[in-house]
């Protein structure tokens, strides 16, 4: 770890080297080219620069693309009080968050080695589990930078393993994948059937899988979230229920440049035998946590990705 005294003057360790390899097309190239050119210029600053950076660009230039719109739409059907400049202004912020999210991504190693940038807390019960568990389910939802949460687990010694979606460019998936990779030690899965046998795996060691559940799933249950059905993933409440499992969720609030706060709390998973009924119940009870949670910080949340109908 650097000398405390340097901190915001050093500069990220080399980025890992992803193996490329194979017969790629002219666009995949030059896509590939230009995501190692951001990441180099994002590295190439201190973390706290990178992000208040990035954070003012996405601000700038966010709001004239259609995801902007998608995100005012969502945010009146779920604040219907609120005027239009306070959903503006919301929106704003989300894309500030979300700026600085994607420049801190590049920095991510650096954070892993500054513990004291992660602030951790948790309810007694979910703190319970964590420490007592063989065997953990734990959900997130994209709020201030997702990523941080599998540095605090990390932290707090749990072996995780992850899903995420892939890049449709093999060249950018492999560079993405190379910067998070070492976060997840019981594997990193792209999504699919493979991921889900391989969390089941994992879970079955007696280690911890984590899964962001805050997105739409086309097949998911309809449950509600800021008063309308939301279609919603399962598979975290039917692991849960099904190995008789603790459901911890778990949110990241940015405090400021490369700060954050982790909290956890413990989720209710119903056992009755009504195994149906009660996967419905779980998944219900994560997107409500999950709803207490963005009204208290709509602005840290990612508005602009489909989440009704």
């Amino acid at each position: 770890m650097s000398d405390p005294a340097d901190k915001n003057q050093a500069k990220a360790s080399p980025a890992p080297e992803p193996k490329l390899s194979g017969p790629f097309g002219l666009w995949s190239r030059l896509e590939a080219l230009g995501f190692r050119l951001v990441m180099g210029l994002m590295r190439s600053m201190t973390l706290e620069t990178a992000s208040r950076f990035s954070a003012w660009l996405w601000r700038a230039l966010a709001p004239k693309l259609y995801r902007h719109k998608r995100a005012m739409t969502h945010l009146a059907l779920a604040f219907p009080d609120k005027s239009e400049a306070e959903c503006r202004a919301i929106a704003l912020d989300m894309w500030s968050t979300l700026g600085a999210t994607f420049a801190e991504s590049f920095h991510l190693d650096q954070i892993v080695r500054e513990p004291e940038r992660m602030t951790i807390t948790a309810s007694e019960a979910a703190a319970r589990a964590m420490a007592d568990h063989h065997g953990l389910v734990m959900v997130s939802l994209h709020m201030g930078n997702w990523e941080i949460n599998a540095l605090a687990a990390k932290q707090r010694g749990l072996r995780l393993a992850g899903v995420y979606q892939r890049i449709k460019n093999p060249l950018v998936d492999e560079m993405i994948r190379a910067l998070r990779v070492d976060f997840y030690p019981k594997g990193l899965f792209s999504k699919g059937h493979e991921a889900v046998k391989g969390l089941m795996r994992v879970v079955g060691e007696g280690d911890t899988v984590a899964l962001l559940a805050d997105v739409r799933e086309g097949r998911g249950l309809g449950v509600p979230f800021f008063g309308r059905a939301a279609p919603s993933n399962p598979f975290p409440a039917l692991l849960a229920r099904g190995r008789k499992l603790p459901l911890v969720a778990a949110r990241v609030l940015r405090q400021s440049a490369g700060r954050y706060t982790v909290h956890c709390e413990l989720i209710e998973v119903p056992h009755t035998d009504d195994r149906e009924a009660d996967i419905l119940a779980t998944t219900a009870n994560i997107q409500a946590q999950f709803e207490t949670w963005v009204r208290e910080t709509p602005g840290q949340w990612m508005w602009g990705h489909r989440r009704w109908g």
